[in-house]
Formats: C-alpha cells, structure tokens, sequence
C-alpha cells in the first residue's frame, strides 16, 4: 500500500513537473531550438564526412536511408517521404544508379512505376551511414535514460505535421508496405 502511494506521489510530482513545461520563456524556447540546430549538426556529422569523400550530400543520404528501409519502394513514394521536386529527386536517383548504389526496376504490375532497390554497395554505405548515428543516438539515449528517450519521441511527434506523422507512423502506404 504505501509502495503504491509513493508511486503515485511520484507521478503526481511528474506531472506538475510536466506542468511548469508548459509555461515556457521566449529564452527557454529559444535555447530548445539552439539545441535542436546543434544536436542536428551533430547527428549529421558523420555521415557528412562519409558523403563527402564521395561528393554526396544529405539528399542522397535520405534517399538511401529510405530506399533500404523499405526496399522496393516506388520513386512516387520517395518524392512523398522526402518532399521534394521531381527535378531534385532525379539528380539525387541519378547519382545513386550510376554509381551503382540503387537499383531501378521496372514494376510487374504497373511498368510505368519504378521500384528502388540498394545494391549491395548502396546497402553498405547506407548501413555506415546509419551506424554512425545510431551509435550517436545510443550513447545520447543512454545518458538521459528511459523517460527522456520517452519523452524526446512525443517531442518530435507532436512537431510533425498531421501529413507526416501520418508518413511516420507507415498510414499512408502507397506502395502496401509499412515501415514500422
């Protein structure tokens, strides 16, 4: 019993807690935005460098980030994730084929549509991409601890936008898969 109402005290401090976020300053957004900017510049980091030795740039990074999470992946759909111009995407896609990291085949059903595949070079650059941030993301998660991790992923759902949360959570699938 007394275990339970220490519990629940617990809570009830969270919440106020969670209250007095609510009533943040100018200065204290103002820092939570400085921080994202930096925590991105960190984040990207890496995998800069390791584009960069191929004269690549973030673009082709997203591109290769979403061709292998889901692979087979229409090029309608990737201009979807990324919210680019056709025009931006074909230079990106171009780049990526030529140099033997994505694959474009032609769509059984619909020949008009292509479907997006990693080679296996496409696969290992974007596994080095990733690792290079996942291992940035573990450390960070690991020194703030399970709630922040919690709390950091409801901060950053409730900045998306209804339509790409919506592409977030896999609810507007095109092509049938879901990414979760």
């Amino acid at each position: 019993m007394a275990e339970r109402a220490h519990r629940g005290e617990g809570r009830m401090a969270a919440a106020q807690g969670g209250q007095a976020l609510l009533h943040l300053t100018d200065e204290q957004l103002r820092r939570g935005i400085e921080a994202m900017f930096f925590a991105y510049r960190g984040f990207t980091a890496d995998p800069d460098r390791i584009l960069a030795e191929r004269g690549m740039g973030r673009a082709h990074h997203r591109a290769l980030h979403f061709i292998g999470r889901a692979p087979g992946t229409t090029v309608g759909r990737l201009l979807t994730l990324l919210g680019v111009t056709k025009q931006s995407l074909n230079r990106v896609l171009r780049r990526l084929t030529e140099d033997g990291l994505v694959e474009v085949r032609v769509g059984r059903e619909d020949r008009r549509e292509r479907h997006l595949h990693l080679t296996e070079s496409g696969r290992a650059l974007e596994r080095a991409l990733s690792d290079a941030q996942r291992e940035r993301m573990r450390a960070a998660y690991r020194a703030a601890g399970p709630q922040a991790v919690q709390g950091f992923r409801q901060v950053l759902e409730a900045m998306m936008d209804p339509e790409l949360r919506q592409l977030f959570e896999g609810g507007d699938e095109s092509d049938g898969r879901k990414r979760r």
